[in-house]
């Protein structure tokens, strides 16, 4: 009861404090200035001066956010910039006594008070944690059965769990030593507990010291280091696990509860991805988000990240139900003071989406509907036509009527060169975002990514229900290369990247080096405590239609550069004309609302793609499509089969199309 009313008057108790702290350190700056005895005539100065003194410290310690955090928590950056606010506070008192001329106060009364402030301050700040930490958690805390535990990493995420562990005994780990990145530091401590040894050494290590577990703690360690730790435990037959620096750089803290099982994301080894938020900060907070798509990986990833920049309302618009009725359960306990709006509906239903975004007025749309799965899109082409392309084409035109600042397509890598249907499509999609980005007010941009981990319907999901079921796993070919990127990482560069479109770029995301997805499916099977090819087999099934072996971010006539993000590249390529596009847009919706086999309608759409990136006229592209369309009276005509994608329970085909500008909508990601 106590803890609940003290968290529920939180800032109330915090104000009470520093005006006291604040009142004390002034008075005492006088007492010590006139060493103990001070004259009437100066306590009539302290007292003109304690109200504005206490006020302005109050409003600067505010502005530098100094109440929002609990003091049991206090770090050497809290104390920094807690000292950073008395400094401001005092300069901006100085300049007031300076500019209103007023006379008979000290001029060492200031810096003293200062002085003060901070140490007061830090006393009572750095108390709180000893007493919590010595006191009253150790006193809660019985220790259960131990663990003897040797940590491998000496940096500032290694030294935070060692004072973690101490402070909760009850957790029974133990340490025994740690393990130095360098091996340069080998017989010196780290809070008390000695470095026994290199990285290389934790074999011996864990035989010298009776290590009965190894806590990975590495400062932004790459996925090479990782996986050599997780060898050597394994050969040390020694049980491991990973505490996540990521997490523990945003959270500002390590806790005992972040650690977890090592993942594949640890073995890839992805730097965390270093955000500038303000310029996110402008374009989103308070301003009305739409996000199309948003019961997708990559959709509700977006809504996620959004939904921490305080937008005054987000849109959820998704064509099936059951994805964005758990995505708006999540969002409203997690970000309760957002407005959240669920739409059910088809980005192919033009006049649908025109009345959702004449309602809602989005400033901010992020486009992630999208059908995605390659062999799928081979089956059904003209599905993919309509979603990806022509869907596309009824969010721009809806952004535009509904003046949206900023609209932004996700697209991906099999846009480059593409040789799937999927692929084709989303290029077909890129060049729509570029070629109409002069004619409108609202800016249009596209973002270029590869694979993202753990999606819905990726290789890693399927790896993981193959090993689940005893094998074998199965990987197209033995050369298969992807570019791999978090689902967060890579939602949080296109923020990024919208917060720098100036309209008509096509942002390329940096994913690092290209992994063989056979080292994918090796490194899961031993990360489930199973040996590749001797547990779990691993089958070649040959590549599908439409695959390539190596994915492409750029081609090579396609130059990309520098923005002023490092992770973010802009690709220079130049749109075909908008008038061309359009032309080629309506023949292509036109083909697949015919009878044509899957066949033809894919060489329609390459056809068509190849007269684009040629430059053709307008009569060109009519000419190319007018071929297309009068496919061979014999061919025995063939209707989509309308498959679903994994991650899309809805498995009916869209309504004709009545205005020639619909285009059936699934989300992306």
């Amino acid at each position: 009861m106590l803890q609940q009313g003290i968290t529920r008057f939180r800032l109330p108790i915090l104000l009470g404090v520093h005006t006291v702290v604040f009142a004390v350190s002034l008075w005492a700056a006088f007492v010590v200035r006139f060493d103990l005895m001070v004259p009437a005539s100066q306590l009539e100065t302290l007292r003109t001066m304690l109200v504005p003194v206490v006020l302005t410290k109050l409003a600067v310690f505010g502005a530098f956010r100094l109440y929002g955090g609990w003091w049991r928590y206090v770090a050497l950056n809290d104390l920094l910039r807690m000292a950073t606010a008395a400094a401001a506070a005092t300069v901006l008192l100085a300049t007031g006594i300076f500019l209103l001329q007023v006379s008979g106060i000290p001029r060492s009364i200031l810096l003293i008070d200062l002085v003060l402030t901070v140490a007061l301050l830090s006393f009572i700040r750095v108390t709180i944690r000893l007493v919590r930490e010595r006191v009253l958690e150790p006193a809660g805390d019985s220790r259960g059965p131990t663990v003897q535990t040797l940590i491998a990493g000496t940096g500032p995420t290694a030294e935070a769990l060692l004072r973690e562990l101490a402070r909760h005994p009850r957790h029974g780990y133990v340490p025994v030593g740690l393990l130095d990145q360098s091996a340069r530091n080998v017989g010196t401590s780290v809070s008390g507990v000695r470095i026994v040894g290199g990285l290389e050494d934790l074999p011996d290590a864990v035989r010298t010291t009776g290590a009965e577990q190894v806590l990975i703690a590495l400062e932004e360690g790459s996925g090479e280091l990782v996986r050599r730790i997780v060898a050597l435990c394994a050969s040390a037959d020694v049980r491991y696990r990973v505490l996540p620096t990521t997490e523990a750089l945003l959270n500002g803290q390590v806790s005992i509860s972040q650690l977890r099982e090592v993942n594949l994301q640890d073995l890839l080894g992805r730097p965390p991805v270093r955000l500038d938020n303000e310029p996110i900060a402008r374009m989103i907070t308070g301003r009305t988000v739409l996000v199309t798509g948003a019961g997708g990986s990559i959709g509700s990833e977006l809504c996620r990240q959004v939904a921490r920049f305080g937008p005054a309302e987000l849109v959820l618009l998704e064509q099936a139900e059951n994805p964005v009725f758990h995505l708006e359960r999540e969002l409203v306990q997690t970000f309760p003071d957002i407005t959240l709006v669920p739409v059910i509906a088809d980005v192919y239903d033009a006049p649908r989406m025109e009345r959702v975004f004449a309602r809602h007025r989005p400033s901010i749309v992020l486009h992630a509907a999208a059908h995605k799965h390659v062999p799928l899109m081979e089956r059904n082409p003209g599905e993919a036509i309509k979603n990806n392309i022509i869907g596309t084409l009824n969010v721009i035109r809806a952004s535009q009527t509904a003046e949206a600042e900023v609209c932004v397509l996700i697209s991906t890598d099999k846009a480059v060169r593409p040789t799937s249907v999927m692929g084709a499509s989303k290029r077909v999609s890129e060049m729509l975002m570029q070629s109409l980005a002069p004619r409108s007010t609202t800016r249009l941009t596209a973002v270029r990514f590869g694979n993202v981990l753990g999606s819905n319907g990726s290789v890693i999901p399927i790896f993981t229900e193959q090993i689940r079921n005893g094998g074998p796993v199965t990987v197209t070919h033995p050369d298969m290369r992807r570019y791999f990127m978090t689902i967060p990482e890579a939602s949080q560069l296109v923020l990024q990247a919208a917060s720098l479109s100036q309209g008509g770029e096509i942002y390329v995301l940096d994913m690092g080096e290209p992994v063989h997805i056979v080292d994918v499916a090796r490194d899961l099977i031993r990360l489930s405590g199973l040996e590749p090819d001797v547990d779990i087999p691993i089958t070649f099934t040959g590549i599908r239609p439409g695959e390539k072996l190596f994915e492409e971010l750029a081609t090579e006539g396609e130059e990309t550069e520098r923005t002023a993000h490092d992770r973010i590249f802009r690709s220079v390529i130049a749109p075909p004309d908008a008038d061309v596009l359009l032309t080629a847009a309506d023949r292509l919706h036109g083909l697949s609302a015919t009878d044509a086999p899957a066949s033809h309608v894919r060489k329609g759409i390459f056809d068509l793609l190849n007269a684009l990136e040629e430059g053709s006229s307008v009569r060109e592209v009519q000419n190319v499509a007018d071929n297309i369309i009068r496919f061979p009276p014999d061919s025995p005509p063939q209707v989509d089969v309308h498959t679903s994608a994994p991650d899309d329970p809805s498995s009916a085909p869209a309504p004709a199309p009545a205005d020639g500008a619909r285009a059936s909508g699934v989300r992306g990601g």
